[in-house]
């Protein structure tokens, strides 16, 4: 697999509306240049000024570059194996974060040590930004364990299923930490579909009130499962925040560059005491919202095409072939690098152990609990019957 398989494919199929079950599909006008977004390198690998945002990277080096590209590229390379891994049985589900590399590494790479970090279930780009072991994101998804990481270790909370609600969670957590005078700050990742639940609403309200430090970033990946974001919003996202009191900003979520920007810019916001920000940033998924839908039923494959075009991996690769910041003895290390991490991903899921059935009464009450004692004693004595039967 090559690292820029994605952007260099072209579609075999003819470049009309009609999707593979017949049903026919809209394509989406889509904008190559936006006012509103914040840009700093183009999807042809050129470097744009902006006056606002350019001092947060303007420091950084070639080995820095090189380091954002190696992420994105590595971050692709994991997810595939873990589609292909469902695909095989070996997963129960996954969400692929194709297409989203640049907002979840710009965005990840923002972070200090010290924030912390609520995910949804798709943040495997910032999970790999806090230190967080590729192999423990997929215990869950296996079925063999509730998680697979202390979040206190990376201060990366675990993935949140329910929808929107690790916003809430979030927003006390900065709540907390500014009561305590704590220099740190604190990041919430969630789509363009959870903005429209009532936890997000809430968030808004409690940060802003409380003046908590917290970036609310919100990855406008253009589709709610099947539901286009002009169905939930008669404005931009982030919009919103101007009816909560705070600043919002739209930056290009397939720019690394502009992503970490913008988000530097956020953190510190939220470091100084003055209060919550959204970040939506603008990108698309390129491939299915999960591993049980098929994305073919509901969107037309030239806007899919569309915004390949602006994949954000390859726009970097341009940049720094471009700017001989890299040769290609780097590109061919990292490609090595790239199929040693997929066949580790893949011999780790295959020798995880099954789960401990009594894990899950484990941790329910501090103390414990009467009911949780018979509960498992029950729960023994179901285990043992098969026991038995095997026996007999």
């Amino acid at each position: 697999m090559t690292v820029e398989s994605t952007a260099a494919r072209k579609s075999r199929r003819s470049a009309g509306t009609k999707s593979t079950a017949g049903k026919t599909t809209t394509a989406r006008k889509t904008t190559s240049t936006d006012p509103e977004l914040v840009q700093l390198l183009t999807p042809e690998g050129k470097r744009v000024k902006n006056a606002e945002y350019d001092k947060y990277v303007a420091g950084i080096t070639p080995e820095e570059l090189r380091g954002l590209y190696r992420d994105m590229v590595l971050t692709r390379r994991f997810d595939a194996e873990a589609t292909s891994l469902q695909r095989q049985g070996e997963l129960g589900l996954w969400a692929s974060l194709l297409g989203q590399e640049a907002a979840q590494i710009g965005s990840g790479r923002a972070t200090r040590e010290d924030d912390y970090v609520f995910p949804t279930y798709r943040e495997h780009g910032v999970a790999w930004c806090r230190g967080v072991d590729p192999t423990n994101l997929l215990g869950m998804f296996r079925g063999v364990n509730n998680g697979g990481w202390d979040p206190n270790s990376n201060n990366f909370q675990l993935y949140t299923i329910v929808i929107g609600s690790q916003t809430l969670h979030a927003t006390g957590y900065a709540m907390g930490i500014a009561k305590d005078g704590a220099d740190s700050a604190v990041i919430a990742y969630f789509g363009d579909g959870a903005s429209s639940q009532g936890d997000v609403a809430e968030s808004f309200t409690f940060s802003a009130v409380y003046n908590a430090p917290v970036v609310f970033f919100c990855q406008n990946n253009q589709w709610a499962i099947s539901e286009p974001t002009e169905k939930q919003t008669r404005v931009p996202l982030y919009q919103r925040a101007q009816g909560y009191g705070f600043p919002g900003v739209r930056v290009d979520g397939n720019d690394v560059l502009a992503c970490l920007a913008v988000t530097k810019w956020a953190l510190e916001r939220a470091r100084s005491g003055e209060g919550p920000t959204l970040v939506e940033a603008y990108t698309y998924r390129m491939g299915a919202h999960t591993t049980s839908d098929d994305p073919t039923k509901y969107r037309a494959d030239e806007e899919r095409e569309a915004w390949e075009a602006k994949d954000p991996i390859l726009r970097v690769r341009r940049y720094l072939e471009a700017s001989n910041h890299a040769d290609e003895g780097f590109f061919a290390e990292l490609e090595t690098e790239s199929e040693a991490l997929g066949k580790r991903v893949r011999e780790a899921v295959r020798a995880m152990p099954d789960p401990d059935h009594f894990a899950i009464f484990e941790n329910v009450y501090a103390d414990g609990h009467a009911l949780v004692d018979e509960e498992r004693a029950q729960f023994a004595a179901y285990q043992a019957s098969f026991a038995d039967v095997e026996g007999a």
